[in-house]
């Protein structure tokens, strides 16, 4: 007989009915429609190296110019991941996305008709602000649906499709490319075809719940239970009788503020998050923003650069679908470290060739090893802190990602003009092992416990009693361990 649990539940008995579920038709249908959403983000993201290689020779920009282009949407992921971060954490974590997604689709289409350069930057500007908190809100809505010995396969799913749009807009960018289409210059089409496919993906949103244990740590535990008995429902009819729900002994909820984030137990966390994100741009973003640049500067033509590009990004989604299975089998915090490492190597490979199979195998090995760890850290963060505060821990950190983003343009073209390109990768591969020496000394462990486990690790208040935002049990009790928190 199933548990029905009581007419007002709380935080563990919602947190046990959703983690008891088996993966069903729906638990897929709502990863392939987040994950559609995530590739226009990341269709965004890399669209920058595209416009700064296309129009800094159409337009003849200059380098700080061609670096503002490229730089403009990451500095308005800064605001974005942090305030919208926030607005998820209060206002819910459905309505945010659609906000996010609704005017980030208009604005690519105003940016389509883009006058000048001057303008054209404004309005990326105003792109990144409202894809900024995208990623980390697909985190976060993804981990508090799946069950959790499936999280991090469904969410590494999610960013198979995501990184669909690397290899996408770069045979864009290479078909359009200095040519005209239908009376109009070929890169405004790239703008346009992610204004109405952001606006497809709108559209198919409207009918996703909002997250059941958002609902139940904001006091709205009627709601909470209406989404899980739901969702039990289709789930029930697809896959048989549900397994017994498992209810952990309850706490009261206690208000999490941010400022506890840099407090025991989660003080190290913060610590190792902020760092980690400062640093692993240099490999993902890094490489994606200024490879065309780069080859350009090996003397390959905008043509040549650009189908190189092409080629080595479809190591994006192929990376990403590698991380499926691995983010289950491998303790994340270890997937992140191995594959860094070899993004550096490859990358260091990537920098001296000047073989065209050369540079494209190792571009698609620094492109397959980068995904893979963004495929495990984009699940790792969601598992480090409570509901109440996830997605502005979370964004806050993911806005300094954003922070060296779009320092990178600059730093990366100046050491292109003074060293070449093995100066650009040989100062990457350093800042990524430094990476790794973070994640590998402060990061905990997350491997298949509930998040309530692994956020509520070590969770006490400063008076030494029991917070709620978790459940005791004795995975928590083993995080607490290892953590020596």
């Amino acid at each position: 007989m199933e548990s029905q649990g009581p007419a007002h539940p709380g935080v563990g008995e919602i947190a046990g009915r959703l983690d008891r579920l088996p993966v069903s038709r729906w638990h897929w249908k709502l990863t392939l429609l987040v994950g559609a959403a995530a590739f226009f983000d990341l269709y965004e993201v890399f669209m920058g190296g595209v416009l700064g290689g296309v129009l800094g020779e159409q337009w003849d920009l200059a380098r700080n110019v061609k670096a503002t282009l490229i730089a403009a949407p990451f500095v308005g992921m800064i605001i974005g991941a942090i305030f919208l971060g926030m607005a998820s954490d209060r206002v819910g974590r459905r309505r945010m996305f659609m906000v996010n997604l609704g005017i980030y689709s208009l604005l690519s289409l105003a940016a389509a008709f883009s006058p000048d350069v001057g303008v054209l930057i404004t309005i990326r500007f105003l792109c990144g602000v409202f894809m900024g908190a995208e990623l980390i809100l697909i985190d976060t809505y993804l981990s508090e649906f799946m069950p959790r010995v499936a999280r991090g396969r469904m969410i590494a799913v999610a960013y198979v499709i995501g990184f669909c749009g690397s290899p996408v807009v770069a045979l864009l960018g290479g078909f359009f490319v200095a040519r005209s289409h239908f009376l109009w210059e070929g890169w405004r089409w790239l703008l346009v075809i992610g204004g109405l496919g952001a606006m497809v993906v709108f559209v198919l949103r409207r009918a996703m719940p909002e997250s059941a244990r958002w609902l139940v740590e904001h006091g709205r535990a009627d709601e909470a239970d209406k989404v899980v008995a739901a969702v039990e429902e289709t789930v029930r009819a697809q896959r048989g009788p549900l397994p017994a729900v498992e209810i952990p002994p309850q706490r009261p909820v206690r208000r999490v503020a941010l400022a506890d984030m840099f407090r025991p137990p989660y003080r190290n966390r913060t610590i190792m998050l902020w760092l980690f994100q400062l640093l692993q741009t240099v490999g993902q973003y890094g490489f994606s923003s200024l490879v065309p640049v780069v080859l350009l500067a090996k003397g390959y033509d905008i043509v040549d650069s650009l189908g190189y590009t092409a080629m080595t990004f479809i190591g994006a989604p192929v990376g990403a679908a590698i991380a499926v299975p691995l983010v289950e089998r491998f303790e994340r915090k270890y997937l992140i470290i191995g594959s860094g490492l070899v993004t550096a190597i490859a990358g260091l490979f990537f920098g001296t060739a000047t073989s065209p199979v050369l540079i494209v195998a190792m571009g698609l090995i620094i492109t397959m090893a980068n995904n893979v760890l963004s495929g495990a850290y984009h699940i790792y963060q969601t598992e480090l802190y409570p509901t109440q505060v996830r997605s502005t821990a979370i964004g806050i950190a993911y806005s300094l990602s954003r922070l060296s983003a779009a320092i990178l343009p600059f730093a990366g073209l100046a050491l292109l003009a003074s060293f070449g390109p093995i100066g650009v990768f040989v100062g990457s591969a350093a800042l990524l092992v430094l990476m790794c020496v973070v994640v590998g000394t402060l990061g905990p462990r997350s491997n298949g416990r509930s998040l309530e486990a692994v956020a509520g690790a070590g969770e006490q208040t400063r008076q030494g009693e029991p917070g709620a935002v978790g459940v005791a049990d004795q995975q928590g009790a083993a995080a607490r361990a290892e953590l020596g928190e």
